[in-house]
């Protein structure tokens, strides 16, 4: 039986969620049958995900929580011009990000130890996915508020980290626990009782030119992660339009490239599994799936059911229909 990989059920016409459940099942079924378990904790990250959208009640008092910040930010920043978004992660972006994570891992580990890292410790890295519901918030300075001689991008940056400062206190008396972040991208702007929270891609931009902060929480009363986002409007502009977008697509492929050559096919089956479902959501031509609620023109023009998106790979969740429901 051939590899099961997501782009085998993006044909038929089903709805997102059917299509997850399907995946799930058949990727648990073939991770019992070869006693395989980090494809066994690929199908319970899945699993999370079914949950979420399905019993997804708990958002809109999530949602709410979160709109208090910008309350807050529209009082003590009145001069600013700001935006705060939510998304659930989309599916295509979820699993690139877990066999992305499988292979940087295994690759890192084997070209610094000479030696394959354990199973356990390649689950962790499927554990590590924080930000299955994200929030953004996007900050500028509008330019009749700076004064000439002013440094836009460095005002900006300071209301940026100001706001940093203070979103892990006032979450966190509603109830979100901050988390601490890993030992990459480590900031020294933020203040020390909040700096081991955040990952500073500004401080530490990403080799394609990202820049953000992010910081992940537990929503004691939903059980469930999400990941803040913190950035300015050049910033978010870059990530989603720009250069950062397409240049770190680019980049993507070229470095598992590499990372093939370095473990050659059959020496590593879990790399292996990873590389390939990898590639071939590389190779994913949008204007030829058929998923419920999605259309695309070609990889850059895409309707989502809810209007024109460009430069993201993404598959939209639906309102399901009670008949729609009814999924196997």
């Amino acid at each position: 039986m051939g590899l099961v990989s997501l782009n085998d059920y993006l044909y038929k016409g089903d709805t997102v969620v059917k299509i997850l459940h399907c995946y799930a099942r058949d990727l648990k079924e073939a991770a019992i049958r070869d006693n395989n378990g980090i494809e066994l904790a690929h199908s319970n990250c899945l699993l999370l995900m079914i949950d979420l959208l399905e019993h997804n009640d708990f958002l809109t008092a999530q949602s709410q929580k979160i709109r208090e910040f910008y309350k807050y930010m529209a009082e003590r920043y009145p001069f600013l011009a700001f935006t705060l978004k939510g998304r659930i992660k989309s599916l295509i972006r979820l699993e690139e990000k877990i066999n992305g994570n499988i292979v940087e891992f295994i690759y890192n580990d084997y070209v610094k130890t000479g030696r394959f890292p354990k199973e356990a410790d390649i689950k962790d890295q499927i554990g590590r996915i924080k930000d299955l519901i994200a929030y953004r918030i996007v900050i500028s300075l509008p330019q009749c508020h700076i004064k000439p001689g002013d440094d836009r991008e460095k005002l900006e940056l300071g209301f940026l980290y100001e706001i940093a400062n203070a979103l892990p206190d006032f979450l966190e008396e509603r109830g979100f626990k901050p988390e601490i972040a890993g030992p990459d991208a480590c900031s020294h702007t933020i203040s020390e009782p909040y700096r081991e929270y955040y990952q500073d891609y500004i401080e530490h931009p990403k080799s394609f030119g990202y820049r953000s902060l992010h910081i992940s929480f537990f929503d004691n009363t939903s059980r469930s992660n999400i990941e803040v986002q913190i950035r300015t409007k050049e910033m978010d502009d870059n990530a989603e339009i720009g250069p950062a977008n397409h240049l770190g697509y680019e980049m993507r492929q070229e470095s598992e490239r590499a990372r093939r050559e370095e473990i050659p096919l059959g020496v590593n089956p879990y790399f292996d599994h990873a590389y390939e479902r990898g590639m071939k959501l590389q190779g994913l031509d949008l204007s030829k799936i058929n998923v419920n609620m999605f259309k695309a023109v070609d990889n850059h023009l895409i309707n989502d059911g809810c209007g024109l998106y460009r430069g993201r790979l993404i598959l939209p969740y639906e309102h399901l229909s009670r008949f729609q429901n009814d999924l196997i």
